[in-house]
């Protein structure tokens, strides 16, 4: 009987493989969160290949959980979905775009916990209003 055997070196050589490959493309994605890297590549034309374009599309599978773990850099993933459009990719050529996308990105990093703060804090005060509200309807029906 001949069939195809696989040997305990092949599945090393080819995990091996498979973890090069994990590591090139989760670091290029999370370098994706770097606005002058992305402007780098606009202005090197790198953006408006059809070929780097359809990388981009294949590269989104890392939106999903089982991957998105892996990233440390969440607005790399929005970047990415930012690079899906041709709109995009021709805009971050422009230094006053890149300057924009980075001040958003320096913004949103120094006030995200004083945002989830405020919200929390609104969230807390908007159920003790409602808690409120309906012990005082409660009563309200009860002296009727």
């Amino acid at each position: 009987m001949e069939g195809t055997t696989t040997t305990a070196t092949e599945v090393s050589e080819e995990r091996a493989t498979n973890r090069a490959r994990f590591e090139l493309e989760l670091e290029f994605v999370q370098a994706l969160a770097n606005p002058y890297y992305l402007h780098l590549l606009a202005q090197q034309n790198v953006l408006s290949q059809p070929a780097f374009i359809n990388y981009l599309k294949y590269l989104t599978y890392w939106k999903e959980k089982e991957y998105a773990r892996f990233i440390h850099y969440p607005h790399a993933l929005h970047h990415l979905d930012l690079l899906q459009t041709a709109q995009f990719r021709t805009e971050i050529g422009k230094d006053g775009w890149r300057d924009f996308l980075n001040q958003k990105q320096y913004d949103h990093w120094r006030t995200w916990r004083e945002d989830s703060k405020r919200f929390t804090t609104q969230n807390k005060v908007n159920n003790e209003a409602e808690v409120s509200g309906t012990a005082e309807t409660n009563a309200d029906t009860m002296q009727e």
